[in-house]
């Protein structure tokens, strides 16, 4: 979104909180916090205006992209204050320079309602039999360990962190290992038998390599030869289980499940009663000592995840106000059960927003001994997967991974490197100076030939593609139309799904208008169609006649300076919203990617393709009659590379793809970067696949992209 459309839309939200306030409520002297939040979350933002103006709660918003940029927005003092997690706050806490100009502090905290006054989220515990022989933590060594499961907090970082610290746990920055077997290699060294469930790798033939080499360290779980969730012997209480009841001799967990399982109070909660007995049980501590379990004795912890909170900059003077609103605010969601509780201020029902002292984010972090477990880098110590990327857009989308990636357990880190054209990065990689770069389909087959360069990974579009990534573009009329075959569309209206550089929307829909004699080049499609929308063209041309903008600001300013923009402000923007052109009455015909298409919808029966043979055909026979095949974007590395190299590129690209997708809010991937769309991989992508040596379709791809023109 552009910061010129976002700012608008928030000056309209805000407009409506103040017409809202003024209505109900007297007005209020004091200031209007305002809180940042991700794009994604724009129209739960509204409606929190909305709810919170009737019960005279001064809020407004403003949106970032995504938590990165409002955290960015907040140090700017663009916005006073963000929701954010402990990864978050690593971001400043670990930027001197920003911290200092930004003067970020924890002023409110995310805390549960069971144990409102404890000072974390939760800590983490080991916990052993009482009679065990152990008296350091190098005792640890040969036992059988009891996890929560592979990459989570309290059974895997903290355990690992904190035992490579004191020397326990060795060998961690192997180069020729990546840094998820750097560490199952050293658990599996350390224990002689463990359960510790997950996927091992996102990559599932890595994922199964490494649980055959590593087999020992699922011997306890209750599927060893599956070693995934669901087992009785993971999670939590599940570790525990594995301590007492399938022969554990050290569990990894945190307190509250601890008093839980054996039947003691947790914080305003009284105790149930449970079968197991706390008295044959001890806390294991750092020092080697043991700490028995019962009501009164305080536990020994390992480390704590702190509190999710809500974040300020060195411009809110009135904290306590802050804090009034935010709790407020929180009591309020809680009455409606409203989205934006949940989605902006991170609340549920089993939490609240709750004053803290004020404190630095570094502090936050200190307090909890949770810094390194953030910064855990069980790899070669900084090594970097160095990306190579050729245009500006694709460098800011690459910093930004690069910089919130780590945070988020992401290894090996991420580098971006910018070269002036992509034969320089091919150069590049060939050289292996860089490890990583993003092509079209249709080139790889020459830099495979010319510059030694391996496939490793597709992007892959879901429904309405192949088991490869391609998508057919295809042209979709209504079956009440009069249109038959191509030639029938000369001064009819056409929505298209983009404008040069979209395949479906425009290189397919011309090469074949072309192929047919029907236009002699791309500059007669603006002719050939009455009127369009091809979001992107320019804006008073014919080409954009048919867009509408932003349908949903309901406001004819914003509308008309969204119009035809290359970008979801667009209602008409990409495969959707052609379709919602066409169904609109907006356009007589639709190209558009197969992915678009309502496969199992309703409107099925009401629309048809029609192919290039002039036949009209059903619109789930998009792999027969369309336009032509898109190759997916491909992500290569150097043919040079070892096999775990090439291994450890993987697990932390798909791992990234994998986070990034779930969780948009925290890091948006599609959009425009630096004015131009889709750099890396595509918007429309839903995940990317692991290519192996049966993929055959390089020559077809490269033929496809010299006869369409794809850049």
């Amino acid at each position: 979104m552009k910061l010129g459309v976002r700012a608008t839309l928030a000056t309209f939200v805000v407009a409506a909180f103040l017409n809202l306030a003024t209505a109900d409520e007297p007005s209020n002297p004091g200031r209007v916090f305002t809180i940042c939040v991700p794009e994604v979350y724009w129209k739960e933002c509204a409606d929190m205006i909305k709810d919170s103006a009737m019960k005279g709660i001064p809020i407004s918003c403003i949106s970032g992209r995504d938590r990165y940029e409002c955290i960015d927005r907040v140090g700017k003092k663009e916005a006073d204050v963000v929701a954010v997690d402990p990864e978050d706050m690593y971001l400043v806490a670990k930027d001197n320079e920003l911290a200092a100009k930004a003067g970020y502090s924890i002023v409110e905290q995310v805390r549960t309602k069971e144990e409102p006054d404890a000072t974390y989220r939760y800590e983490a515990v080991a916990v052993i039999h009482k009679d065990l022989d152990i008296s350091n933590v190098q005792g640890l060594r040969g036992l059988r360990s009891c996890h929560t499961g592979v990459g989570r907090n309290v059974g895997y970082k903290i355990p690992i962190t904190k035992l490579t610290a004191m020397g326990v746990l060795n060998n961690l920055n192997d180069p020729q290992y990546s840094a998820r077997e750097n560490e199952l290699r050293a658990l599996s060294s350390l224990f002689s038998k463990g359960c510790l469930v997950g996927t091992w790798s996102p990559d599932p033939a890595i994922n199964r390599r490494l649980k055959q080499t590593y087999s020992n360290m699922c011997a306890l779980c209750e599927k060893p030869e599956v070693c995934d969730y669901p087992d009785i012997y993971s999670g939590y209480e599940g570790a525990l289980r594995c301590l007492v009841h399938n022969g554990g001799q050290v569990a990894w967990t945190k307190v509250i499940y601890v008093k839980r399982f054996f039947g003691l109070p947790v914080g305003v909660s009284p105790a149930v009663p449970t079968s197991e007995d706390p008295t044959n049980y001890r806390y294991f501590c750092p020092d080697g000592s043991k700490v028995p379990i019962d009501a009164n004795t305080k536990p020994c912890t390992w480390a704590a995840r702190p509190w999710q909170g809500y974040m300020v900059n060195g411009g809110v003077n009135d904290v306590q106000a802050v804090q009034k609103e935010l709790t407020d605010l929180g009591k309020l969601g809680e009455e409606e059960n409203a989205a934006w509780w949940k989605d902006i201020m991170l609340l549920d029902p089993k939490t609240l927003a709750v004053p803290a002292p004020q404190e630095t984010p570094l502090n936050h972090l200190t307090d909890a001994k949770y810094l390194d477990v953030i910064e855990r880098d069980s790899g070669a110590v900084d090594k970097l997967a160095r990306w190579c990327v050729w245009t500006q857009g694709a460098l800011q989308k690459c910093q930004a991974i690069a910089r919130v990636a780590f945070s988020r357990d992401i290894r090996p880190k991420v580098g971006c490197i910018l070269e002036k054209s992509q034969d320089a990065c091919l150069k590049s990689l060939k050289e292996d100076t860089i490890d990583l770069m993003i092509l079209e389909g249709g080139s790889v087959l020459r830099a495979m030939k010319e510059y030694n360069a391996k496939p490793i990974i597709s992007e892959s579009y879901g429904q309405g593609s192949t088991n490869i990534g391609e998508r057919a573009a295809v042209a979709l009329v209504k079956k009440s139309s009069s249109l038959n075959v191509l030639g029938d569309l000369r001064g009819k209206k056409s929505c298209h799904s983009g404008y040069k550089g979209d395949f479906s929307g425009w290189m397919a829909p011309v090469h074949v208008l072309k192929e047919k004699g029907l236009i002699n080049s791309e500059d007669d499609m603006a002719d050939f169609f009455s009127s369009s929308c091809a979001p992107g063209a320019p804006v008073d041309s014919k080409l954009c006649q048919q867009c509408v903008g932003n349908l949903a600001a309901n406001d004819e300013r914003i509308q008309r300076e969204s119009k035809c923009n290359p970008s979801k402000e667009e209602a008409f923007r990409g495969g959707k919203g052609a379709l919602e052109c066409l169904l609109s009455n907006k356009g007589d015909v639709a190209f558009l990617p197969s992915t678009a298409l309502p496969l199992n919808s309703s409107k099925n029966s009401e629309l048809s393709l029609l192919c290039p043979d002039g036949s009209v055909a059903p619109i789930d026979n998009w792999q027969q009659c369309n336009l032509g095949m898109e190759p997916p974007r491909i992500l290569v590395t150097a043919g040079s590379k070892s096999i775990n190299s090439v291994e450890e590129l993987i697990h932390g690209t798909l791992t990234a793809t994998s986070l990034y997708s779930k969780r948009p809010d925290l890091l948006l991937l599609r959009g425009i970067w630096a004015g131009e769309a889709n750099p890396l991989f595509r918007d429309e992508r839903k995940g990317v696949i692991t290519i192996d040596n049966s993929w055959n379709k390089w020559n077809k791809w490269q033929q496809t992209q010299q006869l369409y023109g794809i850049k």
